[in-house]
Parts: structure tokens; C-alpha cells; sequence
């Protein structure tokens, strides 16, 4: 494998035996996105100049190096980075020049990562395309007539195709998971408030939202581990009262390992080869001694667990809304009966409720937060889909629950897989994702773990028992 497709960890490796230079690894990029980024349009924001001029004081540096010394990277659009434009797509705010490196960013630079692009995203952050009247539209290095995912598209993208060494997404509605599934990458979505997303966020906005998290996207569970442990802890205000200490398993083995298996569900039918693709999986766990289950679950409706995600996504959604846009929420909650549980009307309600209702439905999670906690004294993790099908036609059309994925043959609204980001993601549990198969050989299927909250190194320990005994990053075949 070409070294622009290594893991983070074995260029790092390289870098400091010096069997690489930090010039040398940033020239070799540079050169690939010069030639791949255009068909591909992931790598929306660059300075390649001073990217340069970086690797090469890299390789002068003579005094104690961090853990990502001289490693190229970029990171999402949606993160500050000090001189660059955050947008979020939004034409309104092209002129919105960062001040300063939102926190995550600030940690992975001081580690020594050359930071020198942003990728790609949807208007603000919300579909699982990534297109915008910015910068246009990313195609995924698998076909490039298939989303690449989204909201951190470009993110899984770039890694995809070989043009950065690492990537930092955020996810809300399977916005890291999808991408990570869709592009055949690593993936890891936090537990909520474990990775400050300070710098994460539209103008004046300082408030965490609900649910939403950031994490790091990558080439191997390895890298996933590296970027996790540095981008982890609370800001500097937080961060005079508490700290986090995460437990870190020490899985050497998948024998013992209890695996509880969810390949789909009425409420969002997951395609075949999605589903037959993780069963495979959970056959080969099974024949390297781990316990696999197809029927344990915790103990509530995975149905009503989505009307739940449902109104708190969209209530935490709603402090992005327009005057204009909440007015026509309001509007159509109004016209809609009780008993309408199409997504439109459930987001509708969601953007408008009142806090009173809201105190009701964030009680309910709790209660599933505890059931969720009970399931895991007897199972380590649950694997499921991350979305219901490969990565689907690009589609611009209409509205995005108006915009149709084929599922076993039949129309299914995109929307309707949001339910395999909500399962544990309302809940607060963390979730990593890896690469399992190429659907007919020719597009990436992964599986998603979920593992009980705090426990993210658990899902992440898992994922790279996985890659060592099942199923590792594949370039795809285009940019190899």
C-alpha cells in the first residue's frame, strides 16, 4: 500500500525513525490533492504554502516532539482555524474569518500536526450529502456519482482517497458515523461532553448543543486511539473542576468478547448487503470464541427510541433556525394532527415545543440511558448499521425526507435511517465505525459499536480487533 494511504500511525512511525521527512510526507500529499481534489472536491479550504513552510520547520525542530509531529491533517470545515473561513456553507457568513483555533484544533497543532486544510460539508451540518452554494459538492472516491456521507463528508472523503494523514469530524445525526461507512474509514463519535467542542460552533453561539459530539476519523482503529486521547478533556473553564478518566480495556482477544447483534429493524429496513455484511460478521466473532447474540436488546421500544431522538435532534437543531424557517415550523406543527409521525411533522414539533415538553422527552431518555446501562452489565457492545444502505446516489432535489434511497429494492426516505445514528446517539453512548466489506466489491459497508457511555476506548479497542482479524481500510480503487 502506497504510503499516502498508511495509517496515522505507521506514518508517525516513519517520521520519527526518519525513513520519511515531515517534507517529504507533506510534499507527497500536496501532490495528491493537487491531482485527486478537483474531480473529488473534499478539500475545500487549503493553504499548501504555509503547510510547507511548516513541514519543513517540522523537520529542523530539534527540541521534544509531540505525538503528531510533522504529520499533515486537515479537519472539518465547521472548526475554527485561525485565518480561515468557518461557514458551514452558509453564504452569509464566507466572510467569516476565524480569530482563533477552536480548542480541538489547538490541541492537535500543539501535538505537532500540520494542519492544512478543511473539508467539506453540508449547509449547516444537516444533510447526508455534502454540498453547499460555497464550495459545491463532494463526491465519494468510491463512485464518484455517491454522496461521500454527511455532514463530515469531506472529512471521510479525503482519507478515502489518500489526501490527508488524519481527519476531526462531529456528529449529531451519524454526521462522522455515515461518512465513515459510506467512504470505507474509521470513524469514532464520542460520548456527549467528553471532547470540549469549544470552536465548534456559528458566531456568538457558545451553548454545547444536545447530542452533538466531535471525534476523530482516520485509516485505523490505531489512529483513532491516538487522535481521541489528545482531542479528549474539558476547556479551561471546565477544566478547573473536572477531568475525564476513561477506562481503557485491554482486549487482546475476541474469545469471551459478548457481542449483541442488530442487523435491522421495522422502523428503518437496512438493505442486504448492509445487513448480510454484519451478519458475516457476527459468524466470524463467533468462530473466534466470542459470544454473539442476534436477539438481546435493551429493554425499550428501538420505535419509540426514535421519536424520542427525533424531537430532541430537532429541538437541539432549532437554535440554528432562521426567523423565517422557525415561522414555517411553527406553521406546519400547527396544521399537522398528533397522530401524523411522518418526519416532517415530527421535526416540525421537535423545532417549536415548548420546555416543558422537551423536560419530557429528555426524562424519557434518561430512562433509556439507564436501560442502555442495564444491557451492558451483560453484553461489552452492539453492533448495527451505521445507515441502511452503501453510499447512495448523489441527490439534490426537493426536501431531504422528499429525497429516496433504494432499500431492498423499495423507496425509503433518506431521513428514515437517522434512526440508526438516534438508537444510541440520544443516549449519549459513544459508537466507533469500521470497515467490514465491499458491498458486490465495489462499495464500503461498516459496522457500527456501541459501547456503554464512557466506555469509548472499548468500541474503539473492538474496532481494531476487527481490523486485525476481519477486515482493514481498502484504498479504493480509483486513487490507489
Amino acid at each position: 500500500m502506497k504510503p499516502a494511504f498508511w495509517s496515522a500511525t505507521k506514518l508517525l512511525a516513519a517520521l520519527r525513525a526518519k525513513k520519511l521527512g515531515a517534507l517529504e510526507l507533506f510534499d507527497l500529499y500536496a501532490a495528491r490533492v493537487r491531482q485527486h481534489n478537483r474531480v473529488l472536491n473534499a478539500i475545500c479550504v487549503m493553504d499548501l504554502d504555509a503547510g510547507r513552510k511548516a513541514a519543513r520547520a517540522a523537520d529542523r525542530f530539534k527540541g521534544k516532539r509531540g505525538p503528531l509531529h510533522g504529520l499533515p491533517m486537515t479537519v472539518k470545515e465547521s472548526f475554527d482555524v485561525a485565518g480561515w473561513p468557518t461557514t458551514r456553507g452558509l453564504t452569509e457568513f464566507k466572510d467569516n474569518i476565524a480569530k482563533q483555533d477552536a480548542l480541538a484544533v489547538e490541541r492537535l497543532k500543539r501535538a505537532g500536526a500540520i494542519v492544512f486544510g478543511k473539508t467539506n460539508v453540508p449547509v449547516l451540518l444537516a444533510d447526508w450529502q455534502s454540498f453547499n452554494p460555497i464550495y459545491g459538492t463532494t463526491n465519494n472516491p468510491w463512485d464518484l456519482l455517491r454522496t461521500p456521507g454527511g455532514s463530515s463528508g469531506g472529512s471521510a472523503a479525503a482519507l478515502a482517497a489518500g489526501l490527508t494523514g488524519l481527519e476531526l469530524g462531529s456528529d449529531i445525526g451519524a454526521s462522522i458515523r455515515g461518512p465513515a461507512h459510506y467512504c470505507g474509514v474509521y470513524g469514532h463519535k464520542s460520548t456527549w461532553g467528553v471532547c470540549s467542542p469549544k470552536g465548534h460552533s456559528l458566531p456568538g453561539a457558545v451553548h454545547p448543543a444536545d447530542i452533538s459530539v466531535i471525534g476523530p476519523l482516520a485509516r485505523s482503529a490505531d489512529d483513532l486511539k491516538l487522535a481521541f486521547d489528545l482531542i479528549t478533556g474539558p476547556d479551561e473553564l471546565d477544566g478547573t473542576g473536572w477531568k475525564v478518566a476513561l477506562e481503557r480495556p485491554k482486549l487482546s482477544s475476541l474469545r469471551k468478547l459478548r457481542v449483541a447483534v442488530m442487523t435491522s429493524h421495522p422502523t428503518a429496513e437496512v438493505d442486504g448487503s448492509v445487513a448480510g455484511a454484519i451478519e458475516r460478521l457476527a459468524s466470524a466473532l463467533a468462530k473466534k470464541g466470542a459470544k454473539v447474540s442476534d436477539t438481546a436488546r435493551p429493554d425499550f421500544d428501538p420505535a419509540e427510541a426514535h421519536r424520542v431522538f427525533l424531537a430532541l435532534l430537532r429541538s437541539a437543531t432549532s437554535a440554528r433556525q432562521s426567523p423565517h424557517h422557525f415561522a414555517m415550523w411553527e406553521e406546519l406543527s400547527q396544521k399537522r394532527p398528533k397522530e401524523d409521525m411522518s418526519y416532517e411533522a415530527q421535526a416540525a414539533r421537535g423545532n417549536v415545543m415548548r420546555h416543558k415538553e422537551w423536560l419530557g422527552w429528555s426524562n424519557r431518555r434518561h430512562q433509556m440511558r439507564l436501560l442502555w446501562a442495564e444491557f451492558f452489565m451483560h453484553w461489552d457492545v452492539l453492533l448495527c448499521p451505521a445507515a441502511a444502505t452503501p453510499a447512495f446516489p448523489q441527490n439534490q432535489k426537493g426536501e431531504r425526507w422528499e429525497r429516496m434511497i433504494d432499500v431492498n429494492g423499495k423507496p425509503q426516505p433518506s431521513t428514515t435511517q437517522m434512526f440508526w445514528a438516534g438508537y444510541s446517539g440520544m443516549c449519549y453512548l459513544p459508537s466507533t465505525i469500521a470497515p467490514i466489506e465491499l458491498a458486490g466489491g465495489k462499495l464500503p459497508v461498516g459496522v457500527q459499536i456501541i459501547a456503554p457511555q464512557y466506555r469509548d476506548y472499548r468500541s474503539i479497542a473492538v474496532a481494531r480487533l476487527i481490523e486485525r482479524e476481519f477486515y482493514a481500510f481498502t484504498p479504493p480503487p480509483g486513487f490507489a
